[in-house]
């Protein structure tokens, strides 16, 4: 029976989160890592990559406490909220609502994309692709379309994983083969549905307290997995992200909060993935 790990966004949070996440669960004896195929959408693209490539999860994250200091990115709440009531708009085609959002995002003062892209290769040790399956998720801002990076792409790996992780109307949209890309997320927090196939899933969703529900159900109910299990973080946790889950203050609190959880769900991982 195949197995799949879903990896949520979730910005700076997210990725530290999940990243403690697994490696709290392996010293538990309940290793994620061994995913057939690995999905990561934004900030999952970056800790997907970090587990398909062997990377150390806990010297990532405080190689990141030490070099990352912030300041916190600056979010144009106004121009989110207008992103997010486009791409909800049940009135509009899923893709044109994409397309209509990346428009916002190429047009947004958001400057060039190289610091951006070097920031994101400095969180990735392994910078080629690994062997194994990894699937990165992207949207083209300029068509709306849904793309899945993977090694036959042809594209490099450090590209693939900024182009997932450019927020619209924060980051600026990376430039790929001529073409500009937006998050993953703008189709989907998680992108679950790419596990299809798989018999086994773990879904890690640091943005699932305020991720619609039916999204997800109707993403997994597609894979018809034997055994699926969602894991979102709890009170504490939500408590460390606090209100801007992009913060780069949190490397080192959300991977922390992250591990203490995986205490607790040691039990409830296993039975799914160890069974």
């Amino acid at each position: 029976m195949t197995s799949a790990l879903v990896l949520g966004g979730g910005g700076v949070a997210g990725i530290a989160w999940e990243a403690g996440v697994v490696a709290g669960l392996r010293e538990r004896e309940v290793d994620l890592g061994t995913a057939d195929r690995i999905i990561g959408t934004s900030a999952g693209s970056v800790t997907g990559t970090l587990i398909a490539t062997g990377a150390d999860l806990e010297a990532a994250v405080t190689h990141q406490v030490a070099v990352d200091s912030g300041p916190a990115p600056t979010v144009e709440s106004e121009a989110v909220m207008a992103a997010f009531a486009i791409l909800f708009n049940p009135s509009l085609d899923p893709q044109e609502a994409r397309r209509r959002v990346g428009q916002m995002a190429l047009a947004a003062p958001t400057g060039p994309a190289t610091a951006r892209i070097e920031r994101i290769g400095d969180r990735l040790p392994v910078k080629e692709w690994p062997g194994r399956e990894l699937l990165i998720t992207t949207v083209n801002a300029s068509t709306g379309e849904f793309v899945v990076w993977d090694r036959d792409s042809g594209v490099p790996l450090v590209l693939a994983v900024a182009s997932s992780c450019a927020v619209p109307m924060v980051y600026p949209p990376v430039e790929i083969a001529g073409e500009h890309y937006v998050d993953g997320g703008v189709r989907s927090p998680t992108n679950a549905d790419l596990a299809s196939g798989a018999g086994v899933v773990v879904v890690l969703e640091p943005l699932g307290a305020m991720s619609p529900r039916a999204k997800l159900e109707a993403e997994l109910l597609a894979v018809g997995a034997a055994r699926t299990l969602v894991v979102q973080p709890d009170e504490a946790t939500l408590a460390v992200f606090g209100g801007n889950v992009l913060d780069p203050a949190l490397w080192g609190p959300a991977f922390k909060a992250g591990r203490a959880q995986a205490d607790v769900l040691a039990e409830s991982v296993g039975a799914v993935w160890n069974a």
